[in-house]
């Protein structure tokens, strides 16, 4: 009779292994379905940043080509040529600060892009199932053998 209850034990303990490493694997397939869903996430939000970026850079350069003809154009209307002196100086200020900003403006998206990334030391859980199965095991073992 005393065989038969050691043998029940192994035979539970069996199960009960075998229960939390398929509920891991279980586990462990949701939590790459998930994660493949969040890496198609950030790649559109990517292509989307990708995307405003280059229309606020090409918004950027239109109004700064604007920005730079009307300051040639009323240079030259008052008499000044438009390419020396103050006006030339004027011109290379409006196109540093225009570069200032669209540096600013990457930094600002590389962040924005960075701060979307997930963590690498996110768990997926695929081991913590196999360590509390042979956690199981052990406690099994051990009071079979104590």
């Amino acid at each position: 009779m005393a065989q038969l209850a050691t043998i029940a034990s192994l035979a539970g303990t069996g199960l009960a292994v075998y229960g939390q490493v398929r509920q891991g694997q279980q586990q462990k397939a949701t939590n790459q379905a998930q994660a493949e869903n969040l890496r198609q996430q950030q790649a559109a939000q990517q292509d989307q940043a990708a995307v405003q970026s280059a229309v606020s850079e090409a918004d950027r350069q239109d109004k700064l080509a604007r920005t730079i003809a009307s300051a040639r154009a009323r240079a030259a209307a008052s008499g000044i040529a438009p390419d020396d002196g103050s006006a030339a100086a004027l011109t290379t200020g409006l196109r540093s600060d225009a570069a200032k900003d669209s540096a600013s403006d990457a930094s600002v998206m590389s962040a924005r892009l960075a701060a979307g990334r997930r963590s690498l030391l996110a768990a997926d859980g695929s081991l913590n199932s196999y360590l509390r199965a042979g956690q199981t095991l052990g406690g099994a073992v051990r009071s079979l053998l104590g």
